[in-house]
């Protein structure tokens, strides 16, 4: 049996391409035939599908208008001028993209590009905040109809999380169901058992979509030091130089492990989140998060045993110091790990085989 995963460019493993390239690294070790297809290929992510049995190939332009953005690059270009490879030649199609149509067994929703953009406007550039409000009503207009026609062109349509899949009911799309995306919990787990715990963890993220640098920096302003990694372009220099922060850029996965493992708990101050995969890497290596109470980090994180829900920025800077102060039960360490497992691939590609009838 072979099985096509439809991905968006594929020029990082991280965010929504890594549950198609974990369920294909699944399949494929199941015997299974397995490729990809994606609007653009990275050679170093090409070279590790290649060594796992996978292949991979690119179907989009060679050139990006938004180069710092290719995923937002390419979903643009479907949005104008619809990127439809029609019938792919495989036993099972699993379209996880938001910039390629094609006829699909499933049509795995990971959220609405214009609901992100929205949500991350005030820490975007001014020429990008300028751009989008010339363009906004249409281009949601435009995702409306690029929605519909993925759902058209599959005869399963997935969302990623309960909250995901409301945005889209929203748009009077049929959802068929929810199945979170998958992390590797043999390589996400606690790495020490002499934990530091002398730092907070979290992350900037892309113009502030993973972290508020308002938030980060009233945490920081109050006394507690904070590990920041990531993209640092949505934040100040002088919130990069703070005293109580120390900015380690992009880590490895490796490196981030160890990060997690020794944190006294991770921060998740996000702008928009459907799913998120920081809480529940967080939690694989035992340790709590403290987030907000919606959207995606809501359903998995567990307020008041693997982690703490909070409703507003002003709470969550409270209880940030309050933690930071007083600790918590180390069994929340142990509750985080257990929490954590049922996101693990092996459960999840259980719950896709079973959609599929794979067994």
């Amino acid at each position: 049996m072979s099985i096509c995963f439809i991905t968006d460019p594929l020029v990082t493993t991280m965010g929504a391409v890594r549950p198609a390239l974990l369920l294909a690294r699944e399949l494929s070790q199941s015997g299974r035939e397995v490729r990809i297809m994606t609007p653009r290929l990275h050679k170093g992510i090409e070279k590790t599908l290649q060594a796992m049995g996978i292949s991979a190939k690119a179907v989009g332009p060679k050139f990006s208008f938004i180069r710092s953005f290719p995923t937002l690059d390419a979903w643009a270009r479907c949005l104008l001028k619809h990127n439809i490879v029609g019938r792919v030649d495989s036993d099972v199609v699993i379209n996880t993209s938001s910039c390629i149509i094609a006829h699909a067994n499933v049509y795995y929703a990971q959220g609405l590009m214009t609901r992100t953009l929205d949500e991350m406007f005030s820490g975007m550039p001014v020429h990008y905040r300028y751009n989008y409000r010339l363009f906004q009503l249409e281009a949601k207009a435009l995702e409306k109809r690029l929605v519909s026609k993925l759902r058209t062109f599959s005869k399963f349509f997935i969302a990623n999380s309960g909250f995901c899949a409301s945005m889209y009911k929203e748009w009077n799309v049929r959802v068929d169901g929810v199945i979170s995306p998958p992390l590797d919990c043999l390589f996400f787990k606690p790495s020490t058992s002499k934990l530091t715990a002398d730092y907070v963890l979290t992350n900037f993220g892309t113009y502030g979509k993973e972290g508020k640098s308002s938030i980060i920096k009233r945490i920081a302003d109050s006394g507690v030091m904070i590990k920041v990694f990531g993209d640092a372009r949505s934040a100040s220099k002088a919130l990069v130089k703070h005293r109580n922060i120390s900015f380690l850029g992009k880590v490895s996965d490796k490196e981030l492990v160890q990060l997690y493992s020794n944190a006294l708990y991770v921060l998740f101050a996000f702008a928009h989140e459907p799913f998120g995969y920081i809480p529940i890497e967080s939690m694989a290596c035992g340790t709590p998060v403290l987030t907000y109470r919606k959207q995606g980090p809501s359903e998995t994180v567990i307020n008041g045993r693997t982690g703490w829900l909070t409703g507003t920025d002003t709470e969550m800077v409270k209880m940030a110091v309050d933690i930071w102060k007083n600790n918590y039960e180390p069994s929340m360490r142990k509750d985080c790990r257990e929490r954590a497992l049922t996101f693990d691939i092996k459960r999840i590609y259980r719950q896709w085989t079973e959609i599929l009838s794979l067994n």
